[in-house]
């Protein structure tokens, strides 16, 4: 599987380590109750089909990807910079 980053162009999967879903961008505030943090860190959904995932392209450049792709089919849609992606 190959990855397309927005600043090195298409590149190998063993060049990045998968964070997890992309909703881990909207991590709880600190004035946020346990109900908050409980759901944020253990109460994730599994998808079969369409996700966004974050991903750390670690061997590279080093940013943090948002990566559109299909669990179903592996198939990746593309990939924007996740510090562009907003809060």
């Amino acid at each position: 599987m190959r990855l397309p980053c927005p600043l090195c162009g298409v590149r190998d999967l063993r060049e990045f380590t998968v964070v997890g879903p992309a909703a881990l961008k909207d991590r709880p505030g600190r004035e946020a109750g346990a109900a908050a943090w409980d759901a944020y860190l253990h109460l994730r959904d599994n998808p079969a089909g369409a996700t966004e995932e974050l991903w750390w392209h670690g061997a590279g450049c080093g940013a943090c990807l948002i990566v559109a792709r299909d669990t179903a089919t592996h198939a990746v849609h593309g990939a924007r910079l996740a510090a562009e992606a907003g809060p």
